[in-house]
């Protein structure tokens, strides 16, 4: 009975717990957009300058709300092999089980570039971060392909979801052909990154009051490069090659999710 009481206890204060994680996520962004960058843009002229300080500030703004998730039992972590993400200019897949996915990679990855739907350059509480930072539009059309490559030339770390969504509530992956086009036509190789949630959360159409009967931990796991070259011969065109990397990336992405399963 107690044990059971303690149970029920738990469940409820996660519910309040990460309501209060939603709302401090909107008041953050409402003091980086009104208050944090508008005195960066006076502090530093440096367009290239003032875009860098604020990813690394929205970096620190991430990891201390990863932490506080933490601290209020929301959830836990583990991260694996994030030393190979030290270095620039990387293209990092991930797949996409939660809506906090994109929270926890720009925690972690420095000088971190990334893919930002439209809506969001809009948005009352994120429109002023992702615009300062430089964030690239996916309204950007034929030109976003050409945006990422010009990204990651600049030595920035693009990451990309390749589903384009999160995980439907199926377990199935699907991917996308973006992603492989990016790495056909701009990079030398693809460092691929495993999230894993246990007990599922935040999935797509979930709502944020159901909360899982226990506290979810999520387990980040960076795997060793995929050299993009072994998808593409010296007569393979540029669609058949970003073909072949996309069904390897959904074979690899699958197989690894369904052997932590």
């Amino acid at each position: 009975m107690l044990e059971r009481l303690a149970a029920q206890a738990g469940l409820y204060w996660r519910v309040l717990a990460t309501g209060l994680c939603f709302v401090v996520f909107g008041v953050g962004g409402l003091v980086l957009r009104l208050l944090v960058f508008p005195l960066l843009n006076l502090l530093v002229r440096q367009p290239q300058r003032r875009v860098a300080c604020a990813r690394e500030l929205i970096r620190r703004a991430f990891r201390a709300y990863v932490d506080l998730m933490r601290l209020l039992g929301v959830l836990r972590y583990e991260l694996n092999g994030m030393d190979k993400l030290a270095r620039g200019g990387l293209l990092i897949l991930a797949n996409h089980p939660t809506l906090i996915d994109t929270v926890f990679l720009m925690a972690f990855v420095k000088n971190a570039d990334c893919i930002v739907k439209d809506a969001l350059w809009n948005n009352p509480f994120t429109g002023g971060p992702v615009r300062a930072a430089g964030y690239i539009n996916n309204a950007g059309g034929a030109e976003l392909v050409d945006d990422c490559i010009a990204s990651l030339r600049r030595g920035n770390n693009l990451i990309v979801f390749p589903e384009g969504t999160r995980t439907g509530g199926d377990g199935l992956i699907t991917l996308k052909r973006g992603a492989a086009n990016i790495a056909v036509r701009g990079a030398r190789d693809v460092t691929p990154v495993l999230i894993r949630c246990q007990p599922l959360t935040l999935g797509k159409g979930e709502k944020w009051w159901r909360v899982p009967p226990r506290r979810v931990r999520f387990v980040i796991e960076v795997q060793d490069d995929v050299a993009v070259a072994g998808f593409s011969g010296d007569d393979t065109s540029e669609v058949m090659a970003a073909r072949r990397l996309t069904e390897f990336l959904q074979i690899y992405f699958t197989g690894k999710c369904q052997e932590h399963a």
